[in-house]
């Protein structure tokens, strides 16, 4: 699993006009891409970094604050470009393998006592966010 994970002053995510999901003040918005080899395991040891990783305000996590994470689905994370001039989408899990993965680390964050905010799997969404930093860092599991 990868995530791009946004030290952030607020994030939301609209999907057809409609705000889906959306967190206000500090906190992380993570974008979670799902490879073929991905497992639960890995899910749970994705939760468990995000909620513990020290990259807000003063060196603190979001188990420190009980600040807020916006999670979205991103399987262009695993794009490769390295080719021509059309990304391809090889890397990535199909569908029906990663969307359960990604309500894996939703309800693992969810039982450390993360409040935890989505954006629709699949959908096309529009994510808009305040990079407080900036501060952005990839997480590979």
């Amino acid at each position: 699993m990868r995530a791009v994970v946004q030290r952030v002053d607020g994030a939301s995510v609209v999907v057809d006009g409609e705000t889906v999901g959306e967190i206000v003040g500090e906190g992380l918005c993570v974008l979670v891409g799902v490879t073929h080899d991905d497992t639960p395991e890995k899910a749970g040891l994705l939760a468990r970094k995000l909620w513990s990783v020290r990259i807000l305000e003063g060196e603190k996590s979001c188990s420190d604050n009980g600040a807020p994470l916006l999670v979205i689905s991103q399987f262009t994370l695993y794009g490769d470009a390295r080719k021509g001039r059309r990304p391809t989408w090889n890397a990535a899990a199909p569908g029906p393998v990663a969307e359960p993965l990604v309500d894996e680390v939703v309800a693992q964050l969810r039982a450390l006592g993360a409040t935890v905010a989505t954006g629709r799997f699949g959908a096309d969404m529009r994510v808009s966010l305040t990079n407080h930093g900036p501060f952005t860092i990839v997480v590979d599991v």
